[in-house]
């Protein structure tokens, strides 16, 4: 049985207000004007729901998941209202919602996460940084999407023993700052779609000074090769059959650095010691 979608208290709550100017300080009115304008999806004419502020509106979702449609447009309403934004009539319908999400279109959505998604780490962040390098991974999920025609013709279905399963699913890949765990340079794809190819569209938004890990199934030299030549560090894993040219035998190279060291520190310390009484 399908659970009734929550609500919430009504007026905005102090963390309404945060959440709503966060999503605005993050991703700033110029930025969605640019994206706007960048995909020809500018308002036409004055709506309930005008183009900017349905991209704060599904921006929103994610910070309200389980919230029903129009609880979350209350709110985004009423908080950008406090920031001097009062384009939003809060009284649209569910239908007046969805038309304006099909409006608005996913390329805008797209646009904006290609401009603000980035690593937001500072010096004070956990676990955001081993010594001047930037933590970052390579990887890769799959999320279900909803059961429609135009889901399961985009991106398919995953096999099963018993034909396929019951939702689409979505194949993505993306890098993740260590300490913020912020998506960034995301590449989405069908479920047929290969992991390894959209992690080469994506390791061009490694950047000097930063260390990437990625897990063994990402392992291959034209991956690696792309990924060196963005400048960062790699730190990659390699599935254990794979048999590698060994350069220098590290243990090896240790014993004889240690066997110098005592070596060096025995003629070192030996005349003291016979001057000692």
């Amino acid at each position: 049985m399908a659970g009734k979608p929550a609500t919430l208290q009504a007026g905005v709550r102090l963390a309404d207000y945060l959440s709503t100017g966060l999503l605005a300080r993050v991703c700033t009115p110029e930025v969605v004007e640019a994206a706007l304008a960048a995909t020809g999806r500018h308002s036409k004419r004055q709506r309930d729901l005008p183009a900017h502020a349905v991209a704060y509106y599904v921006m929103a979702l994610s910070l309200y998941r389980g919230v029903n449609y129009q609880e979350v447009l209350r709110v985004v309403t009423e908080g950008m209202q406090v920031l001097g934004d009062n384009a939003i009539r809060r009284d649209v319908g569910k239908s007046g919602i969805s038309a304006a999400r099909t409006r608005l279109g996913w390329p805008v959505m797209a646009h904006l996460a290609g401009q603000v998604l980035q690593p937001l780490a500072d010096t004070r962040t956990r676990s955001a940084f081993f010594g001047r390098y930037r933590l970052v991974s390579l990887d890769g999920s799959t999320l279900e999407v909803a059961d429609e025609a135009a889901n399961a013709q985009a991106f398919g279905y995953p096999g099963t023993q018993q034909g396929r399963t019951g939702y689409p699913q979505i194949r993505f890949t993306a890098l993740v700052e260590n300490g913020t765990h912020v998506l960034f340079g995301v590449a989405c794809a069908g479920y047929k779609d290969s992991e390894m190819s959209l992690a080469r569209l994506r390791v061009a938004h490694l950047k000097p000074g930063m260390l990437c890990m990625a897990d063994r199934g990402l392992a291959g030299f034209p991956l690696w090769q792309a990924a060196r030549a963005t400048g960062a560090q790699l730190l990659w894993r390699i599935p254990k059959n794979r048999k590698l040219p060994v350069v220098n035998r590290l243990m090896e190279l240790l014993a004889i650095r240690l066997s110098t060291i005592k070596h060096a520190l025995s003629r070192w310390l030996w005349p003291m010691a016979r001057t000692c009484p």
